[in-house]
């Protein structure tokens, strides 16, 4: 089969958007969809990206009607062409140089596409001159701010692998981390203890500090952006990269055990990046905000890749701000906001009193990284009146499901991710029929190379499908019921009892904040169902009250045995609840009858 390089299609491309009767036609303004689709080509290598072991033909995939994923082994097509990082900001320079790319709200500073060109291309021959080859490993190590991105787009740029480890976890994991990934850089804050996180570790380092576009170069200098500033505006680095190069190794957040790294390559953040679009309608007039590390896979691909394909205007925070939340929507005028069922329950239970009238430019928000209820998704859209989409993502395949703008359902993870192979099965690796409940299984260009274990060994995925442990149900429109987790299940007297089903409806209480179900040693029953709830402030709940609520829908086999109150549920730094840990908590004699 025919195949082209990025740069060959690139070059076409450019040639095409150049000529007097495209630019009759269209004019300079941002293209609708149709168009990028009429002059996209198809994926050429898609033989490359579809599964070594595709499933049998009986194997039926289940579409949505108006949105939906792509069969198993299926073709992808891409509503914006591929293309590099240094193609796409030398387009966005020659579009409009002056246009602001990035913007920090905490540092209060931003910089310009045609700045973010010409810097990301000084520290690609930075890192070149330092020996750098192509494939070769760095270590980003910083919080949330400005600098993370350039100096990302510039290793991208390199043909480098960007390594953003997050540096807010355990700082034992991170040096292990580190340690196993074998980088040959480490690029690092100057705030941050490099001793600390580069212990016994083998690794050249330069720290930074700040950047800004007058600051004076000085290439012995300890300092990177100092040395950066010293190399000469050109010429253009010759380094590029196709879709299947390495691009990022990234971790999990670590819900039940030590953080794992997975490798995914460029076509995988693309795909990432063209699901979002489908699922949020993002154009280059939209100005985003995110508040997230992008250390996770989440925010890549909700608000990094986004942005790159599109050339919008992406504001970052170093984290959530309850207080300076809407006036950063205000003050820069967001169309688009990140969120998290932490985010969304905290802003309904510290009300803001600010409404949509409020904010006019902001007409969308996310939830995604952990189940929020469809009580609080409607209690939120109607307190705010701003719209709200969940999504259902992993750090191994990228978004699996997800709401759009233009058709969505309450209670649901929306239709299968428009660039997610997504398929539900048995136990035996079956597809179930749409309605019944079955696993989570991935495929296709959004899904990881590789994963590694805690202990270091890479295991490869390339072209194997993914088993999430996620459990779901698909109904008679396509849309996507997650009803929870293969190794959560509570098995009570040979039942299976999802923990999930029970905390949403202790959720559905006015007087309950969180709450968490879990399995815990029976000696009659196997498990016995024990929940955990966290009471709002002001209100007090008994177990009385908490169960007789709970009684009027669940079956008496579903009901917990011992309702337990506590302070806070314990999450990990995503904010998904660790059962496991409520579980230990039991075990420990907290929740003892």
């Amino acid at each position: 089969m025919t195949s082209f390089s990025s740069s060959a299609r690139a070059l076409c491309w450019s040639a095409i958007t150049a000529s007097p009767f495209f630019k009759t036609m269209f004019g300079t303004s941002p293209l609708p969809r149709q168009v990028f689709l009429a002059f996209t080509p198809r994926r050429l290598d898609v033989e490359a990206s579809a599964p070594q072991n595709p499933p049998p033909q009986k194997q039926e995939f289940q579409m949505a009607p108006k949105a939906g994923g792509t069969p198993p082994g299926g073709t992808h097509d891409y509503a914006i062409p591929f293309a590099s990082v240094g193609t796409l900001l030398e387009n966005y320079k020659e579009r409009d140089a002056n246009k602001i790319a990035l913007v920090d709200v905490t540092q209060e500073k931003s910089i310009s596409f045609g700045e973010l060109h010409d810097v990301s291309n000084r520290i690609a021959n930075w890192l070149v001159a330092r020996g750098i080859e192509k494939g070769d490993r760095i270590a980003l190590l910083t919080e949330e701010r400005l600098e993370k991105l350039i100096l990302w787009l510039g290793i991208w740029r390199a043909g480098a692998v960007c390594c953003p480890t997050n540096v807010e976890m355990n700082i034992a994991y991170v040096a292990e981390i580190v340690g196993h990934l074998g980088c040959k850089l480490a690029i690092y804050d100057a705030d941050l203890d490099i001793k600390q996180m580069t212990e016994g570790i083998d690794i050249e380092s330069v720290k930074f500090t700040s950047w800004s576009n007058d600051i004076a170069g000085d290439a012995g200098s300890d300092e990177a952006f100092a040395q950066i500033a010293a190399v000469a505006a050109s010429p253009e680095c010759d380094r590029d990269y196709i879709e299947t190069d390495d691009a990022t190794i990234f971790c999990t957040s670590g819900t039940t055990d030590k953080p794992k790294n997975f490798l995914i390559d460029h076509l995988a953040h693309w795909s990432f990046g063209m699901s979002t679009i489908d699922q949020i309608g993002l154009t280059e007039e939209d100005r985003t905000l995110e508040y997230r590390s992008f250390g996770w896979n989440s925010p890549q691909g909700l608000s990094l890749m986004p942005w790159l394909a599109t050339g919008c205007t992406l504001h970052l925070a170093r984290r959530f701000s309850h207080s300076n939340f809407f006036d950063w929507i205000k003050k820069y005028e967001i169309t688009f906001s990140a969120g998290i069922p932490t985010v969304i329950n905290m802003l309904l239970d510290r009300p803001t009193g600010v409404t949509s009238k409020d904010v006019p430019s902001l007409r969308l928000m996310s939830s995604s990284t952990a189940p929020l209820t469809p009580e609080r998704w409607k209690q939120f859209e109607e307190t705010y009146g701003i719209n709200l989409l969940q999504f259902f993502g992993c750090s191994e395949g990228g978004w699996v499901c997800g709401n759009r703008h233009y058709y969505k359902k309450y209670g649901t993870v929306g239709p299968p991710a428009k660039h997610q192979e997504f398929l539900l099965v048995d136990e035996d690796g079956n597809a179930v029929p749409q309605g019944e409940e079955g696993e989570v299984t991935l495929g296709g260009p959004q899904c990881a190379k590789a994963s590694m274990t805690a202990e270091g060994v890479w295991e490869d995925l390339d072209g194997k499908r993914v088993r999430l442990g996620d459990l779901a149900v698909m109904d008679d429109e396509g849309f996507i019921t997650v009803t929870g987790r293969l190794k959560d299940l509570i098995i009570r007297g040979g039942v299976n009892i999802s923990p999930v089903e029970v905390d949403n409806i202790m959720m559905q209480h006015p007087k309950v904040y969180e709450a968490a179900a879990v399995g815990v040693p029976d000696d009659i029953y196997g498990e016995e169902i024990v929940a955990y709830v966290v009471v709002r402030d002001g209100e007090t709940l008994s177990a009385d009250e908490i169960n007789a609520h709970c009684a009027e829908t669940l079956a008496d086999y579903r009901l917990p045995k011992q309702f337990h109150f506590i302070d806070a549920l314990p999450k990990n730094d995503r904010g998904k609840v660790r059962r496991p840990d409520l579980q230990e908590m039991w075990k420990e004699g907290h929740g003892s009858a």
